[in-house]
């Protein structure tokens, strides 16, 4: 299952930057963007345990000033993505050795989301006439998005 399904993809990435987004295109999107979702609870996963907890906290989590801001203008779009798709997709991972604090599991949504904002926008920068991505596209932001987080 995918963190996120083809209509609300399709949504998010022409409300985030004028991109049309192909079926065939939605699994390279929601594959990049799981893989960085895992890592980030990878990360907050030792950065809890550094700190002396045994719950992953939403601090334990790198998200940076940028990603902070991008948050917001992901709100803005006003597209709300199922938590219980997230959830199903984390199911399916290697079990995280510890448990995430509530507070964190509800802002996960915001978080698949605006990883899904930040590709769209990384694909626009690289080529602001893009508006159907290729898989190059994709794979390339995806690289970007792999080299900043």
């Amino acid at each position: 299952m995918a963190v996120v399904g083809f209509a609300k993809l399709e949504a998010l990435m022409r409300k985030a930057a004028g991109l049309d987004i192909d079926k065939n295109k939605a699994k390279e999107i929601t594959d990049i963007v799981e893989k960085k979702l895992y890592d980030l609870l990878l990360v907050g996963e030792r950065n809890a345990k550094f700190n002396g907890r045994e719950v992953i906290w939403e601090c334990d989590v790198p998200l940076t000033k940028g990603f902070l801001e991008s948050i917001q203008k992901f709100k803005a779009l006003e597209e709300e993505l199922p938590l219980q798709d997230i959830l199903d997709f984390l199911a399916t991972k290697p079990p995280l050795k510890y448990p995430l604090e509530a507070e964190l599991e509800k802002k996960l949504p915001e978080i698949v989301g605006t990883l899904l904002y930040i590709l769209a926008r990384i694909m626009k920068e690289v080529d602001p006439a893009v508006r159907k991505p290729s898989s190059e596209d994709i794979e390339r932001a995806g690289r970007i998005l792999d080299l900043t987080m």
